[in-house]
């Protein structure tokens, strides 16, 4: 889909979209201001309200979250020089981009979360374990031994760990053992990591059925850290791959970019871009 150019002085700003562990109480309300159909679309594919649901999961976050940062982006009322989602939130990237109908988008949304659910649920109990302070390197010794993976590599000092509970708890122990923080996260499942494998064909069937255009901006791949290239390819590989999201904040930095905008509910993603590049403008929807 092309390369991630220097920026020019005038188109400094970048849009990033959140990832799923964003999601607020003023959802409903923020959509409904913006895009009021979306409401009603992601209640007709759901089946139900996903708004009124997000504590019950990813199936229902996901949608809601969506609608809730296309929602903000519609705010912002500006085209960026690019943009770029954490995990779920390449999914606004790219429909914000014009690369992914809205309505397709949302839909492929939906069964993302059904599908990634109904893998977490047939899989041996698993989750996800922040590991605070230290080096990336500490942290993948840590998964290494503890026989899990490494899902985010979210900011300095914050790498996310997937995989089985058995090995979160043992990479927790080992991680406390070297002066390291580790705290368990509030999800249902191994994300980003192969438990999600039996998720990615029926992904991969639905993406096939859309029509994917050039975007307007560019917009990078979270798990490459480059401008996408093959949307359909990549989305689902998304699921199995971590998310590279500091080496993604630095391709936009070493292209130019000195202004960020999070979009959306939360301001997780805000958070990281001042823990990875202090010397960048951050701002929230």
């Amino acid at each position: 889909m092309g390369t991630l150019r220097r920026m020019p002085v005038a188109d400094r700003t970048a849009v990033l979209f959140p990832g799923q562990g964003s999601q607020t109480d003023d959802m409903r309300a923020t959509t409904e201001a913006a895009r009021p159909e979306l409401v009603a679309l992601a209640r007709e594919v759901v089946g139900e309200d996903p708004f009124d649901r997000v504590d019950e999961g990813t199936r229902f976050q996901q949608p809601a979250i969506f609608c809730a940062s296309v929602a903000g982006f519609d705010a912002l009322d500006l085209t960026p020089a690019a943009a770029a989602g954490h995990s779920l939130g390449e999914f606004g990237a790219l429909a914000a981009a014009g690369a992914i109908d809205m309505e397709d988008a949302v839909r492929l949304v939906a069964l993302r979360g059904r599908v990634m659910d109904a893998a977490a649920q047939q899989a041996p109990p698993g989750g996800m374990l922040a590991v605070l302070k230290g080096e990336p390197g500490q942290a993948e010794a840590i998964a290494r031994a503890a026989d899990v993976v490494v899902a985010n590599d979210n900011a300095p000092g914050q790498v996310v760990l997937s995989g089985p509970v058995e090995g979160l708890d043992t990479a927790a122990a080992a991680a406390e053992r070297d002066g390291l923080r580790a705290m368990r996260l509030p999800v249902s499942g191994s994300f980003h990591s192969p438990a999600m494998e039996p998720a990615t064909s029926e992904l991969r069937a639905a993406l096939r059925r859309v029509e994917v255009r050039r975007p307007r901006f560019p917009v990078l791949s979270s798990i490459f850290a480059r401008p996408f290239g093959n949307v359909r390819l990549e989305l689902a590989l998304a699921l199995t791959h971590p998310v590279r999201w500091r080496q993604t904040l630095h391709a936009l930095r070493d292209a130019g970019i000195r202004r960020f905008a999070e979009t959306g509910p939360g301001k997780v993603v805000s958070g990281l871009v001042r823990r990875t590049l202090p010397d960048v403008e951050v701002t929230h929807a």
